[in-house]
């Protein structure tokens, strides 16, 4: 038996057993997620909307085979119609929200009213909002001395890599993402060097890369002026703006080579700050040392935090994502 097969039975099994309870029990709705780590998020986006008459079950594709993935998640619902009410699918928006349906995939994101995607390319992109880095710093070293304007930086970061960020969604629109790539794209926004006590070193070092490959692309895409400008425009009405672009990059790129090492490296220095606090302290040395063991043993991974974050519910994007399970749920919610 097919896995779309299974997958279709179980929908009518769901909506069955949900037609058949009680009118004072609650209905399951299943939400298929693409890995473990999704499951946590997409609780969270989920658990706000659970009542007395409603509730989700986040749970991965397939628990026969353990498959994992968009794709997997997204199976069902590629081909024909949704699967049901009782069954959606909750994915990373990637790129499939800005290239706007260029792709079937895209399409049945956008489209399905079962499928739900998280604007931003994906859900470690929330993890490192800006606004809410500073409380991560305080989660693993206890001290909240602000000596990093986390807001600053990556608004200036996202002026720097926009320009390029718009060739890259307009040559992934028209089929020639070939030639500049996603991983292309991560190499130039790589900031590499990071220093807390300098860091518009590495905001200049990522302007400079850039300015090298738009004007390679200009070279090699001499007629497309009037396609860049017309598209810079439209991903300003889709929530794009040159100050968050970090926010609409590859997820993983953004989470592991940007913001946990500078978050690492802001983390240090706090702890740091704290550890000579304590040391200089007008105590005796078993104290002082009782107190630097029961801080060092409070201190958490930065990583860690980071994926625990949840500071990304005042963003924008996460409000139209609760605004779409919002709408989802209304003609029925009665």
């Amino acid at each position: 038996m097919s896995n779309r097969l299974k997958d279709n039975i179980n929908s009518r099994y769901f909506e069955a057993a949900n037609a058949l309870k009680s009118k004072q029990a609650r209905r399951r709705i299943v939400a298929y997620v693409e890995a473990y780590d999704d499951i946590y998020f997409w609780r969270t986006v989920l658990s706000e909307f659970e009542d007395d008459h409603q509730y989700f079950e986040v749970m991965l594709p397939s628990k026969a085979n353990l498959t994992r993935g968009k794709k997997s998640v997204l199976m069902n619902f590629l081909e024909g119609e949704p699967l049901g009410r009782d069954m959606i699918a909750c994915v990373d928006a990637d790129y499939d929200y800005l290239i706007q349906g260029r792709t079937a995939q895209s399409k049945k994101v956008l489209q399905s009213p079962y499928v739900f995607h998280t604007y931003v390319y994906a859900i470690e992109n929330f993890q490192c909002y800006a606004p809410s880095l500073h409380n991560v710093c305080v989660s693993v070293t206890l001290n909240d001395h602000r000596i990093f304007d986390f807001r600053d930086y990556f608004a200036r970061y996202s002026e720097a890599i926009f320009p390029l960020f718009v060739w890259s969604i307009m040559l992934y629109r028209n089929g020639n993402y070939p030639k500049f790539s996603i991983s292309d794209f991560n190499r130039i926004a790589d900031p590499g060097g990071f220093s807390v006590q300098n860091p518009d070193a590495s905001l200049a070092n990522v302007r400079r890369k850039v300015g090298v490959k738009i004007r390679e692309l200009q070279r090699l895409f001499p007629d497309a002026k009037d396609e860049y400008l017309a598209l810079k425009d439209e991903i300003k009405t889709l929530g794009v703006t040159p100050q968050t672009t970090y926010l609409y990059i590859q997820g993983h790129h953004l989470f592991d080579t940007v913001v946990a090492p500078i978050l690492s490296k802001v983390c240090n220095l706090l702890r740091q700050e704290r550890q000579n606090e304590i040391y200089h302290a007008s105590a005796h040395k078993t104290q002082k040392r009782n107190e630097l063991s029961c801080y060092e043993n409070s201190l958490q991974d930065v990583k860690t935090m980071l994926k625990k974050n949840s500071g990304y519910m005042t963003s924008e994007p996460f409000h139209r994502l609760q605004n779409d399970v919002r709408q989802y749920l209304a003609p029925t919610s009665s």
